[in-house]
């Protein structure tokens, strides 16, 4: 992470080839990738890019803080909504739910709090 200048700076989050192509990403779930942003301590604020392949999903899990999840490309599902590219999704504390991408999906979730997976 480098914050030069007291500000971190992304280009091209449209360009999806080029962003997952650039970062470096660890494997979440099988099928499903993240490359952190940032992230302080365990219990602060963080973000990241979220890579799904296509047919891959995330177990459920529960919501300590709100989450803002900004679909880049392609599409996901959550429960029986189904999210496409350029869709602002935010959860409220308390909430929980599981994803599935069927045809893949490119996003960046931003986290109040950790999730806690069941």
């Amino acid at each position: 992470m480098d914050f030069a200048d007291s500000a971190l700076i992304i280009d091209n989050i449209f360009d999806s080839q080029s962003l997952i192509a650039s970062r470096t990403w660890e494997v979440l779930n099988e099928g499903v990738f993240i490359s952190p942003i940032y992230q302080s301590d365990d219990n602060s604020p963080r973000a990241a890019f979220l890579h799904y392949l296509p047919g891959s999903s995330i177990p459920t899990h529960l919501h300590a803080g709100f989450e803002h999840i900004l679909i880049l490309e392609g599409s996901q599902q959550d429960g029986d909504r189904l999210y496409s590219s350029g869709t602002l999704v935010i959860h409220r504390p308390g909430s929980h739910h599981w994803i599935t991408s069927a045809s893949g999906c490119l996003a960046l979730g931003i986290w109040e709090r950790p999730v806690r997976f069941n």
